[in-house]
């Protein structure tokens, strides 16, 4: 089987629990170090699926693999080559397939309740689940592209996840590890005290004393959804 490329764009940024899922179904995969200077692949032929992680980046940012990556992804979803994204890796998916990104109304940080569509693509994916704690950490969001299927809500952010077919892109962190979080609030020390006096914005202390609750729970979430889109990568 050929490799799922997973982008990387910034180094604390990783595939965490997407990494460990597909390991342990003996899934190949290829990390593609953007934040290590890592070139854009030129095409999508010798990849089974493509996967894009968080970073702290905006897709509005001038940077020089933004438009490689954007072309990437419509060159998968041409060919039918499954794409997966979370936070900025959402945006990216989205932007490329002609969606807006702009600023959310208010900064996202830490756990929060998000609410599955009652649709039959949400069900499709979610199966059972009908809401669940995810991990946030996003200051901007995206509109949907056309034919896109609304899949997600919390109360801060209307467009949570969204999926066309066998594409997902997330707005909110479902790969997350108790390493990844204990990393994310060191890093981010500051904008956490910034968003202090937000309802949106939880402590450090918060994020990490929920762990133990929160992830074995989001990890089941995960999987639910990185079982579906496996389902559809090209052999």
């Amino acid at each position: 089987m050929k490799p799922i490329a997973i982008f990387r764009h910034a180094s604390q940024e990783g595939p965490g629990y997407l990494a460990e899922f597909l390991d342990e179904r003996q899934l190949p995969w290829q990390l593609i170090a953007i934040d290590a200077g890592d070139a854009v692949p030129s095409g999508v032929d010798e990849f089974a699926g493509l996967v894009f992680m968080g970073g702290p980046m905006s897709v509005n940012d001038d940077l020089p693999w933004i438009p490689p990556v954007l072309a990437l992804i419509r060159d998968a979803v041409a060919r039918d080559i499954p794409v997966l994204g979370h936070c900025l890796g959402g945006q990216l998916i989205s932007k490329a397939l002609g969606a807006t990104i702009s600023r959310n109304p208010v900064k996202e940080i830490g756990w929060g309740n998000v609410t599955v569509a009652d649709n039959d693509s949400a069900h499709a994916w979610f199966g059972a689940i009908r809401n669940f704690q995810a991990f946030h950490w996003h200051g901007e969001t995206f509109t949907l592209p056309q034919d896109a299927t609304h899949l997600l809500s919390s109360a801060y952010c209307v467009n949570q996840a969204w999926a066309i077919g066998k594409h997902l892109a997330l707005q909110c962190h479902v790969e997350m590890t108790g390493a990844m979080i204990v990393s994310w609030c060191e890093i981010g020390a500051d904008e956490i005290l910034a968003g202090r006096d937000s309802p949106a914005v939880q402590s450090a202390g918060e994020m990490q004393r929920r762990m133990a609750e929160e992830l074995p729970r989001l990890r089941d979430v995960a999987g639910q959804l990185y079982t579906r889109w496996v389902a559809g990568l090209r052999g």
